[in-house]
Parts: structure tokens; C-alpha cells; sequence
């Protein structure tokens, strides 16, 4: 007797869980997502030229919230964009802009458009891949103290930048509407930093960000 309760009540509750089984996410769904996201340059730095030979810059890490969006075309068809904020600051690394330090920081904003593929619209683990373009803008560049005490007043510009972009994901059904999000991508990002100097004229550094972009989050579907 005690065996058949016990198999009545897991039949119960293997009825429940697939009753509970949240909905799928489907051709004309809207998916929104906000994301806590670590954007960490891999940086591949030239020369700071024509002063200062063989001295190199290296990008810090920026942790910071990020929104996208994503229409499913399909059930397993979507094209995401991806919208985010992030600060960074360019250090020098050896000689005498390593001694310096810091730079000079800047505001990077890459919105990036990827059409995805999605393997499980149905599943209670929804994994997918992506790829697509960026479109990289830098903005509020500014010298820090440490540079302008050495080299006098100094103007900081660097170029926008068109590349493309990569990620992988999942989506993790809460209920109905909600899930977690878990999202790697990177984005080919590449700059030339140009610093009017008073003291040392004009120099320029080319520099490849190319950020590994980690993120997690909610998403709903609207």
C-alpha cells in the first residue's frame, strides 16, 4: 500500500511539473532583456607614435547594465540588438607612459545587431547562437591630470569603429513570461586613439579591443 502512495504521489507530481512546463517561445514573440555585463577588452596595442616607440596602452574592464531586444521571426529564427553603455580607461605599460599610468579614459557605445539561432524554442533549457555587426562609437574622451601634468593641456579622440560580432546564450523559463538569461559575446572592435598634446605635439596609438562581453540577467517576453 505504502508503495502504491508513493507512486501515486510521484505521478502527481510529475503531473504538476509538466502542467507548470513554462510557455515556449514563439514566431512574433518580442523577448526584453537587462543584463549586468563585464566587458573585458583583449586589447592588442601599437605603438604610441611617433614619441614614444615600442610603448604600448592596455583597456580596463567595465562592468555595467546592458538592454536588447529580440524578435523571433521564427520559432528558432530572432534578431537581437543589443544596446550598452561602458567606461574605460587606456593605461601606458612600460617607459615613460607606463610611468604616467592612466591616460586617459573614454565612454564606448557599440550597438550591435545579431540574428540568432535557437536550438530549443520549447525546451525548459533554451540554448542559442548568434552573429552579426557592431557599430562602435567613443564618446566624452578626456585626458586624465597624470598626462596633462606631464605633457601640458591635452585633447583625446578616438575613431569610431565597424566590425562584427558573436555570441552564445541561453534563456532559463521562470514562468510563463520571465527567464533567466545567461549571454557571452565578443565584438570586433578596433580604434585609433589620437592625443593632441601641448608638450610632445600629436601622437597616435592603434589599438584592437575586441571585448569578451559576459553577461546575466531577466529577460520577459512582452
Amino acid at each position: 500500500m505504502r508503495n502504491i502512495t508513493r507512486i501515486l504521489s510521484l505521478a502527481a507530481v510529475s503531473a504538476m511539473a509538466l502542467t507548470s512546463v513554462p510557455a515556449s517561445a514563439e514566431q512574433g514573440d518580442i523577448l526584453l532583456r537587462v543584463r549586468g555585463i563585464n566587458v573585458m577588452p583583449n586589447e592588442d596595442s601599437g605603438s604610441i607614435l611617433p614619441a614614444f616607440p615600442g610603448e604600448e596602452v592596455s583597456v580596463d574592464n567595465s562592468f555595467m547594465p546592458e538592454v536588447d531586444i529580440t524578435y523571433m521571426a521564427t520559432d528558432h529564427i530572432g534578431f537581437e540588438l543589443i544596446a550598452a553603455t561602458t567606461k574605460h580607461s587606456a593605461s601606458g605599460v612600460t617607459g615613460t607612459t607606463g610611468g604616467i599610468g592612466r591616460l586617459a579614459s573614454t565612454w564606448v557605445l557599440p550597438p550591435t545587431l545579431t540574428a540568432q539561432y535557437h536550438f530549443a524554442p520549447e525546451g525548459k533549457v533554451r540554448p542559442y547562437v548568434g552573429a552579426g555587426i557592431n557599430y562602435t562609437v567613443f564618446w566624452n574622451e578626456d585626458a586624465t591630470n597624470a598626462l596633462e601634468a606631464a605633457v601640458g593641456p591635452t585633447s583625446v579622440r578616438l575613431s569610431d569603429s565597424f566590425g562584427w560580432a558573436a555570441q552564445v546564450g541561453v534563456d532559463i523559463p521562470l514562468n510563463d513570461n520571465v527567464f533567466l538569461n545567461l549571454d557571452v559575446k565578443y565584438i570586433d572592435i578596433d580604434t585609433t586613439a589620437r592625443l593632441n598634446t601641448t608638450a610632445a605635439g600629436t601622437q597616435r596609438v592603434r589599438i584592437n579591443l575586441d571585448p569578451l562581453v559576459v553577461g546575466v540577467g531577466l529577460g520577459i517576453k512582452l
